[in-house]
């Protein structure tokens, strides 16, 4: 008898937990912004980025750009640990859904420390982002990024408002393989083109800049693409 009892106790506390589980679950809302609660425990509740210099501003990105980054870590061609096992099992549909309601946020750029730069360095990285290097066949950022540096629909990013650290940490990512896309890949081959000093330089620069006041990409077809570039809608 007192076995039988102690089994009775046992099924009726598991029946109790599964009861309660089952209440929790059904308690939790079924809405976007609960189901990509793991996007923003990284990178903010609207997308506006981390509070420390990695995890970058997804908040008015090009829909398409953010489209790409999540195929690129599933594809394999970006590298993060964390990432990669985020977006493994997610559909194509369900990316754009998400790249969707990032894009749409629109809430105000945080401003993030600039290590110290020597005027040489600052003037380099003006140069890089302005002007480029044709001698070494280095394109302008803002030939690509749009003279503001906001972006280009639908899938060119803006590089106004990102950290120092984030800028530099991705361009070493193209140099170590460590971070690509579907060819032509137009980064490694500006990235292999750039000496660590001009790395810092142009990430430093870039950092500084002021954010406009007009923070929206630049319309699809606004720039005439230096390079043939995945990024600018070469054939996949």
């Amino acid at each position: 008898m007192r076995r039988l009892l102690r089994r009775l106790v046992v099924v009726a506390a598991v029946l109790c937990t599964a009861s309660a589980a089952a209440s929790d679950a059904s308690a939790v809302p079924d809405t976007l912004a609960q189901r990509i609660a793991a996007c923003t425990a990284c990178h903010g509740e609207h997308g506006e980025g981390g509070d420390n210099g990695f995890n970058p501003r997804l908040a008015g990105k090009p829909a398409g750009y953010l489209v790409r980054q999540m195929q690129d870590f599933r594809r394999g061609l970006r590298h993060y640990d964390v990432m990669e096992y985020m977006v493994a099992p997610l559909t194509d549909e369900y990316m754009h859904e998400i790249a969707a309601y990032f894009a749409a946020q629109d809430v105000p750029y945080a401003t993030h420390p600039v290590p110290s730069t020597t005027p040489a360095a600052m003037a380099r990285g003006e140069q890089l982002a302005t002007r480029g290097d044709p001698a070494r066949g280095v394109p302008a950022c803002m030939a690509c990024h749009g003279t503001a540096l906001t972006g280009v629909e639908p899938d060119i990013p803006g590089l106004v408002g990102l950290p120092y650290d984030y800028v530099s940490a991705q361009l070493g990512s193209w140099r170590t393989n460590t971070r690509s896309t579907v060819e032509p890949d137009c980064m490694a081959t500006v990235v292999g083109r750039l000496t660590d000093a001009d790395i810092s330089a142009v990430s430093a620069w870039l950092a500084q800049r002021p954010v406009p006041a007009d923070v929206h990409a630049a319309p699809a077809g606004s720039v005439t693409p230096p390079l043939r570039c995945g990024v600018l809608g070469a054939s996949r």
